[in-house]
């Protein structure tokens, strides 16, 4: 496809790099050397310019456009470029926007504002966090095939159960498949001898039961939802969402909020969330308010260093697992070495959203393992497939190593793949794969 990505900053820019290799991409940004510094570093047609005007999109080609993403910070902004390119152009339109008031208004009237699909940043964020603290010691969970499949990353501590196990021995799981560890910033294929040492962190794919299971396994501690206690800080836009959809998923958390006006609206939006008006820097209120015994503490405030503070607050104080936002993806390492148990990346966890859309051949959905290391791809299966029709111990023979078939999905019940599973047409496949064979692999599968 040939598509215009408008906005080149780290949402922009990590889009951009993830099209390059498959797609003529186009990156349109007002900043002269951050377009100089993209055609220098990714394989893509750099155009110096006002995304919004007429000018600057004919000069990109929009003409010819199949799609056009606009990225920029301003959400106002991303819906006129979406506008203006519907007007002139049969380009599909995908605009990202942080208030949900405007995705409110998309969902509610199809193509409002000429966006043909809308993704929230905070809203994202929310639920990718919601989705953490649903299973136990998950440091990321994605659903696959309707909800039928899940894969997930967790870290393996000094005294887990699995500690120092080969993968064979900790697979007591039926309908789970272990299908990567990650080590010392490698991807390793898991293989059944394969010995999983602290510190590592395994991915796993399996229906959601099973995935819950080896949760349990891992971090027999941390298995009872029931009675985990979470504290948001932080009443923003994404704080809030947390909260309500752990209020959803029948979980009471405890909402910290400096702003008193902040504080009493959201007190009445969230009736099972109980909403404290205070500093949550202030040791003595923390203290007072024992937030040392929780379970989770969520750090949604508006600074990443604001985040890592009461991040490493909450850690001395004896809370179990920190969570925080980080807006700037590249501190996200550096933040999760000096403290922070996870760190959630908005703008990464959007710009993987929008890569949904642009995926090739019969690939339906995709997941990123540590933002570039390897993805998890959902396939469905057709005549021309290297997998259709054949064992999957035979057909792993035609593609190279770093590949691994994680779940198959067929009339909607979750398969378990073995070696002489045969895959059939109309089947969804859940496939991991590192990085370095993504491109090769996909229009194959």
């Amino acid at each position: 496809m040939r598509v215009l990505v408008v906005g080149a900053g780290q949402v922009g820019s990590s889009i951009a790099a993830d099209l390059a290799g498959a797609h003529d991409v186009i990156v349109v940004d007002r900043d002269p050397e951050r377009v100089e510094e993209l055609n220098y570093s990714l394989d893509v047609l750099g155009v110096t310019g006002d995304g919004t005007t007429m000018k600057t999109l004919e000069d990109a080609g929009i003409d010819d456009a199949d799609m056009v993403i606009a990225s920029t910070d301003d959400d106002e902004t991303n819906i006129v470029i979406c506008s203006t390119a519907t007007a002139v152009s049969e380009a599909f339109t995908i605009a990202r926007v942080k208030n949900t008031e405007y995705l409110r208004t998309w969902q509610r009237s199809e193509r409002a504002f000429g966006v043909d699909f809308m993704v929230c940043t905070n809203l994202l964020a929310a639920k990718s966090i919601a989705r953490m603290l649903s299973l136990p010691a998950a440091r990321d969970v994605d659903p696959f095939a309707g909800g039928k499949v899940e894969m997930a990353e967790f870290e393996v501590g000094d005294d887990s159960p699995v500690a120092d196990q080969t993968v064979a021995e900790a697979d007591r799981f039926e309908s789970l498949t272990f299908v990567a560890v990650l080590r010392n910033g490698s991807v390793e294929i898991a293989r059944g001898e394969t010995v999983i040492t602290p510190g590592d962190r395994v991915v796993v794919v399996g229906s959601p039961r099973s995935v819950r299971g080896f949760a349990e396994s891992i971090a027999p501690e941390e298995a009872s939802e029931d009675t985990e206690e979470v504290v948001v800080v932080g009443g923003s836009e994404i704080g809030y969402h947390v909260s309500r959809l752990l209020e959803e998923r029948g979980f009471r958390p405890r909402l910290i909020e400096q702003d008193g006006d902040r504080a009493r609206e959201l007190a009445e939006r969230l009736p099972d969330t109980v909403v404290m008006e205070s500093d949550a820097t202030n040791v003595e209120f923390l203290e007072r308010e024992h937030i040392g015994d929780a379970d989770v503490v969520v750090s949604t405030l508006d600074s990443d260093e604001k985040n890592l503070l009461v991040s490493l607050l909450a850690d001395r104080m004896g809370v179990e697992r920190t969570i925080a936002i980080i807006d700037t993806p590249e501190y996200v390492a550096l933040f999760e070495t000096v403290g922070i148990d996870i760190g959630v990346s908005p703008r990464s966890v959007v710009a993987e959203e929008i890569s949904r859309f642009t995926l090739e051949g019969n690939a339906e959905n995709v997941a990123f393992i540590e933002s570039d290391k390897a993805e998890v791809l959902e396939i469905e299966i057709a005549d021309d497939s290297v997998l259709a029709g054949r064992p999957i111990r035979e057909s792993a023979q035609d593609l190279p190593d770093g590949v691994v078939v994680g779940a198959v999905v067929r009339d909607g019940a979750h398969i378990t793949p073995r070696g002489d599973t045969v895959i059939e047409v109309g089947d969804h496949v859940i496939v991991f794969a590192d990085m370095d064979v993504v491109e090769e692999i996909t229009p194959r599968l």
